[in-house]
């Protein structure tokens, strides 16, 4: 399939439901169409020094920046009814689900498989590791960066056995 959306988030601390960064690729007909990234307001704008230590962003970086009740009608039109692409899919759904219940949202209403496509399994290596076998750019654990890479990773999917 080659028109679907690929995500992936970047949390604040051990916490599913503490997303600080997302991005989003939309991809149709295999071309990517629309990039989307935001850093999200953690709850207590509360980081763990380890998360920190991955991605870089600290409650310094999302002090003014939005909760992700106020950026969901963005990551809602960009989703709903999508096909939706992770390289570990069972942590961003999970980040999205739990970070949606926290804010009172319906996870049901982006209307979404139970399970995602998962770069990952189809690959079956690390994001980074995917990245330079394919020679995709990647800057690791930038949300909008990894998001990218998955969308080109699953685009590359039929040469998973190469």
């Amino acid at each position: 399939m080659k028109t679907f959306t690929a995500i992936d988030f970047e949390t604040a601390t051990g916490s599913r439901n503490s997303a600080c960064s997302v991005g989003i690729i939309t991809v149709e007909d295999g071309q990517i169409t629309n990039e989307y990234h935001t850093l999200i307001q953690p709850p207590h704008n509360e980081y763990n020094w380890h998360n920190t230590q991955v991605h870089g962003i600290t409650s310094h970086n999302t002090l003014k920046a939005p909760t992700f009740a106020q950026v969901y009608a963005e990551i809602k039109n960009l989703l709903q009814n999508r096909l939706v692409v992770a390289h570990n899919e069972s942590f961003d759904r999970s980040v999205l689900t739990k970070t949606m219940a926290l804010y009172g949202l319906n996870y049901s209403e982006l209307n979404l498989n139970d399970k995602w496509e998962c770069t990952y399994k189809i690959h079956g290596k690390k994001l980074n590791v995917c990245a330079e076998k394919f020679g995709i750019e990647l800057k690791h654990h930038d949300a909008l960066s990894d998001a990218r890479a998955c969308a080109l990773l699953y685009l590359k999917k039929d040469l998973s056995a190469v």
